[in-house]
């Protein structure tokens, strides 16, 4: 049985955006002082931006500006991944910490690319339907 979605709240796409991006925040506020201007704001910014297009998509009046922002938030998903690489690289954070929140980001990148096939599919067959 598929579940009833009445919100974006009922996403799990969105719920699970929402908990990396939780993660993230907790990550930021180990990260040095020097960083909260910098790197933090950034991953925060981010991080933020995913969930929030999630949101903002599935509320719009249609699949193909719903599109538009799943676009939107695997680009700030690619950012993310980024700023996350980079942090390692400049040894602001352990190895295991970025390596369990990329592991999640890959996952919510692969949520967001069969969503996207969805919603192409379904923008596909509503053009099908309405003829030429």
């Amino acid at each position: 049985m598929t579940a009833v979605i009445r919100s974006y709240r009922d996403l799990q796409i969105w719920q699970r955006a929402m908990a990396l991006t939780a993660d993230i925040y907790r990550l930021a506020a180990t990260l040095p002082g020097s960083e909260r201007y910098g790197l933090c704001a950034q991953m925060q910014r981010a991080a933020v931006s995913i969930p929030s297009n999630i949101a903002e998509g599935h509320e719009r009046d249609s699949t193909r500006e719903f599109l538009r922002f799943i676009s939107i938030a695997q680009g700030s998903l690619a950012e993310l991944e980024t700023q996350l690489l980079l942090a390692v690289s400049l040894e602001l954070s352990g190895q295991s910490t970025i390596d369990a929140l990329l592991l999640e980001t890959s996952e919510l990148g692969r949520m967001l690319n069969g969503l996207r096939s969805k919603l192409v599919l379904r923008l596909e067959s509503s053009t099908l339907a309405s003829g030429p």
